[in-house]
């Protein structure tokens, strides 16, 4: 069935409107009509089925028929943070991270990440995101759109980590600790996690140490070293799969 992301206040009573792109979307590249049903969504982690009641010049109204508690929604939060890459592959990042199951995104900068993003872009930038994002989370039926965060600098980042249970970055010169490990020796599952995932050139040792200091913990992915744009899932699918939500 198809499936929409709409604001609250598309939401009138029993009746949602649906406008905007979406409208152009349900009456000219689907072609649904009156008595069609899809699904809506508000972002709460429930999915309402509605049914098509009319159509007006530029608004669909439609009318709840059923609720149900959307089960896509993975039941931890794992905010990304990552170094933005090269090439654009940004786009690629939040588009699969979503896909996976991410809560959150941080566009952040290193020492060594090679993007300079102008301060007066960036809006564009997130705005761009932030769609592929609500793509990305309507197509894998997912309750809730990742929200992508203003792009800050890892230095800010650390002042952060206190809000999270465990936070976890992965880095080639860690050979021995890895995700899996670290998951067996935490005393309880952690509700709020964060990944943070280095540029091209990865991290330095002293951004490392610095981390370590404020309670990150560096993580080995494995003998392979992976490209910047692929570390992230690889991390968010190894900590759904030892949370119970990956793998069935």
């Amino acid at each position: 069935m198809h499936r929409f992301f709409v604001t609250e206040e598309a939401f009138e009573g029993e009746v949602v409107k649906i406008t905007g792109s979406d409208f152009n979307h349900v009456s000219n590249s689907l072609r649904l009509k009156a008595g069609d049903e899809f699904i809506v969504s508000r972002g709460d982690g429930l999915d309402y089925t509605v049914e098509i009641r009319e159509f007006a010049e530029d608004t669909v109204y439609a009318v709840i028929k059923d609720i149900k508690e959307n089960r896509s929604e993975p039941t931890i939060n794992i905010s990304l943070a990552q170094a933005i890459p090269k090439k654009g592959n940004m786009e690629l990042v939040v588009q699969k991270s979503t896909e996976i199951g991410v809560c959150k995104i941080i566009p952040i900068i290193t020492e060594r990440t090679i993007v300079k993003i102008d301060e007066k872009k960036q809006e564009k930038k997130i705005g761009r995101w932030q769609k592929i994002a609500a793509e990305a989370a309507k197509q894998s039926r997912r309750g809730k759109i990742p929200s992508i965060e203003k792009v800050c600098s890892l230095r800010e980042l650390y002042s952060t980590f206190s809000a999270y249970d465990l936070v976890l970055i992965p880095w080639e010169e860690e050979e021995r600790k890895g995700i899996r490990s670290v998951w067996q020796e935490l005393k309880k599952r952690p509700q709020d996690l964060m990944i943070i995932i280095g540029p091209e050139g990865g991290f330095s040792a002293a951004e490392i140490e610095t981390a370590k200091q404020y309670g990150g913990i560096p993580v080995t992915l494995g003998p392979r070293i992976l490209r910047t744009e692929t570390a992230g899932f690889v991390a968010l699918a190894a900590i759904l799969y030892q949370a119970g939500e990956l793998g069935g």
